[in-house]
């Protein structure tokens, strides 16, 4: 199904009512319609002929008769005539054969209750399908049809289909986003939910990004387009879990290849129980073809062949809803069997940007001191560390200022220099080595302070303050020690937790695999409780050790699908998280979590888990019903004289088991993260 296809069904429903969208509604439950007319045909059968009410003529009999077995027998029929084809027979033969040899041993009622449940489990089975397929329609809804957009200067409504990168639209409190983009004007916290699975709504600012379908809050925005409305990260959701959808699971391609010999296997046998006994026992021979009919009837495969489909779409729509995105029922099927996960560091266990973690003051400076100094020289510098302490400032409400003369010294430090009247301040920030090179002598108590936080996988920087009167800089020299600040990449608030809950879940080992060094991945992997860490490796190392992992287990691959994008292709499932917006992570990973959250981990494990025991009870339970009805209609009346059972038993039970399995696998459609 394409996005068009979608965007066609969700519009067609929205148009005013006429014979068209009439029509429309006949086409979608058809099946139910013609269920019902078979069982009002039936009924009157029933009731109007002999033994009964008995109001019925005989044309009238036979005139009830052929409806039933026209509305009964239509869409299996229609079926029928398709894969014959192709060179195919399938259930719906095994269906219309079993009901005509009813009818011809003047058992048409019989006939037509079969008819009529096959036809109910028809479209029941469309309703079980079509559940799935509305919760990706209801994607499509998110998306608003026109924008008021601003091009040229000019203000003006458009259709969204329309739009272009770099025309601006205007996006009012509590309205949907009809694009993707990025805020030229204005802040709101947007409601993501729809696009990331995020409960919590993200606060949005001048240049961030915001996505179509996702919700205004409180604030009205400019967004400038980045992207047309056919490439938008809700356009990409939709295709992606509708070719997922159609993508059928390992176990489901097993047994559509089995499907077709059965169904050749049940049609021997059937002629196979009228030949035997009309030809060496003694015996009536609407009896034997009776027995044939209702052997043709409970051997066929119907539950079993929708025990699978049922589950794995309801799952990949539930997991959709979630914020999870499974290409394919093959990779939930593999997710489900997976037990070793192994984590890239940076962006997936933390957030991927350094963050102020400790401030030491030292010398009766205080901790709104060390950073005011620390963000005031770094304000002109552009490294990810120094944005961070900026950052720090800024947070706190701090007044920086910005120094008159900066210097950047590759792989020690900055070095900030303030004019303040007659006097000249310097303010130092950077590591041993840079007050190595400044002659200056740090005591041991001072070192074992830097020591210790860069133990912990920290970058500790000492900030240093320096006075001089006149314009020389090395006159009337006092230096002053202001204090420690340690920045580092935090790890996720959820990070421990997830852990625990993988654990919880079975998994049996746990893997951080990062290019950082031994000290900071020892640190962040026990914070978290990761089993084994390999630190300080090149892309191919990880790419080895996940084949090595790969040959031996099945192993799953989370990173952000960009660097890690040998690694994810290598793992028996690669995740990608964070994906919104990005398309390398959606083209390489097998699953996308579309927020940077964790915590949908576990429920992607649990959900697949979940989704291959309801498959395997179906299974199980299809099966077991086949062969416990083959058994009553041919091997217990070898031993029990006399006994036969009856078509209508055999017709509710082989059409009871495929409700049975269908409602069964739609249980997933219930299933929330936690």
């Amino acid at each position: 199904m394409t996005t068009g296809t979608l965007e066609r069904t969700v519009k067609s429903t929205q148009s005013p009512i006429g014979m068209g969208q009439i029509f429309s509604v006949w086409r979608s439950n058809y099946e139910l319609v013609l269920a019902a007319i078979t069982l009002v045909a039936l009924l009157l059968g029933w009731l109007g002929g002999e033994g009964m009410m008995n109001f019925l003529p005989g044309w009238a009999m036979i005139t009830v008769a052929l409806i039933a077995f026209a509305a009964g027998g239509y869409s299996g029929m229609v079926g029928a005539i398709e894969e014959a084809k192709e060179g195919k027979l399938d259930i719906d033969f095994l269906m219309i054969a079993a009901a005509l040899g009813a009818a011809a041993i003047g058992q048409w009622k019989e006939g037509a209750l079969l008819l009529f449940l096959f036809t109910l489990s028809g479209a029941l089975e469309e309703f079980a399908m079509d559940r799935t397929r509305k919760a990706i329609e209801g994607l499509v809804e998110l998306r608003p049809e026109e924008a008021l957009t601003i091009r040229d200067g000019v203000e003006m409504l458009l259709a969204v289909d329309d739009l272009i990168p770099g025309d601006v639209v205007k996006v009012k409190p509590g309205d949907r986003l009809p694009v993707d983009g990025k805020v030229t004007k204005g802040t709101s916290s947007i409601d993501q939910s729809p696009i990331t699975g995020e409960s919590v709504p993200v606060y949005k600012e001048i240049g961030d990004d915001v996505f179509a379908g996702t919700i205004n809050g409180g604030g009205a925005l400019e967004v400038s387009v980045t992207k047309l409305a056919s490439e938008s990260t809700l356009s990409k959701i939709i295709t992606l879990v509708s070719e997922a959808q159609q993508d059928a699971a390992p176990t489901q391609q097993f047994i559509d290849r089995f499907s077709q010999p059965y169904t050749l296997t049940v049609i021997a046998a059937t002629l196979l129980a009228i030949l035997i006994p009309w030809l060496f026992v003694n015996e009536p021979f609407s009896a034997t073809l009776y027995r044939a009919m209702t052997l043709l009837v409970v051997a066929s495969p119907c539950a079993l062949i929708i025990s699978t489909p049922a589950s794995i779409l309801s799952a990949i729509a539930a997991a959709a809803r979630g914020g999870a995105l499974f290409k394919g029922g093959a990779y939930l099927e593999k997710m489900a069997e997976v037990s070793v996960i192994a984590f890239d560091k940076t962006g997936t266990l933390t957030h991927g940007k350094p963050a102020v973690t400790d401030v030491r003051p030292l010398n009766n400076y205080s901790r709104e001191d060390v950073i005011r100094m620390a963000a005031g020289a770094e304000l002109l510098s552009e490294h990810p560390i120094a944005r961070a302490v900026v950052n720090a400032g800024r947070e706190m409400g701090l007044t920086l200022d910005e120094p008159q003369e900066f210097q950047a010294i590759a792989g020690h430090g900055v070095q900030a220099i303030y004019d303040r009247g007659d006097q000249r301040e310097i303010i130092y920030i950077g590591n041993d080595k840079l007050f190595m090179s400044e002659d200056m002598d740090l005591s041991p108590a001072i070192r074992m302070i830097g020591d210790s936080l860069q133990k912990q996988g920290k970058t500790a920087m000492l900030v240093v303050r320096k006075s001089t009167v006149g314009d020389t800089l090395g006159s009337d020299r006092d230096w002053e020690v202001v204090g420690y600040i340690a920045v580092a990449d935090t790890l996720r608030a959820n990070a421990k937790a997830t852990i625990q809950a993988l654990r919880e879940t079975g998994i049996e080992r746990l893997i951080m695999l990062t290019g950082d060094n031994w000290d900071v991945a020892n640190a962040i992997g026990k914070q978290v409780g990761i089993d084994e860490v390999h630190a300080e490796l090149l892309p191919e190392q990880k790419l080895e050790i996940v084949r090595g992992l790969a040959e031996t287990g099945k192993i799953a691959m989370i990173g952000d699908g960009v660097n890690d994008a040998p690694a994810l292709a290598t793992a028996t499932v690669g995740i990608a998280m964070g994906a919104a917006g990005t398309d390398v992570a959606m083209e390489t990973a097998d699953i996308v979590l579309m927020a940077d959250d964790l915590s949908k981990l576990p429920f992607i494990v649990n959900l697949s888990r979940r989704a291959e025991r309801i498959v395997r009870q179906n299974i199980i339970f299809s099966i077991g019903v086949i062969l416990t009805l083959v058994t009553l209609t041919v091997i217990v009346p070898i031993f029990v004289k006399g006994y036969a059972l009856p078509l209508p038993l055999g017709v509710v039970g082989h059409e009871g088991s495929t409700l049975i399995v269908i409602t069964n696998g739609l249980r997933m459609l219930a299933i929330r993260p936690k």
